[in-house]
């Protein structure tokens, strides 16, 4: 359940979807250890798991999130396409 920002220098409440961006990221871990109701070819596969973040709205405009396996979810600064006029 999503109830902060999830920049950890930041104390910002979720309150409403409408304000800040919402992050859906899948992930995998291990073997599925679910039941498989004899159906052994899927004990192989690897566990999904949904996680949800979000970054309110000032930290939005300024940050993102990048999930990596071995560190988890990080926040990073955005980086913003630059103009191509010239």
């Amino acid at each position: 359940m999503v109830s902060k920002c999830a920049n950890p220098n930041c104390a910002a409440s979720f309150l409403y979807f409408h304000e800040g961006k919402l992050f859906r990221v899948d992930t995998s871990s291990g073997s599925d250890r679910r039941r498989t109701l004899g159906q052994n070819e899927f004990t192989d596969r690897p566990l999904r798991r949904v996680e949800f973040y979000w970054l309110c709205e000032s930290c939005a405009s300024k940050m993102t999130l990048v999930y990596d396996e071995q560190t988890g979810m990080t926040v990073r600064p955005r980086v913003h396409a630059k103009s191509a006029a010239a």
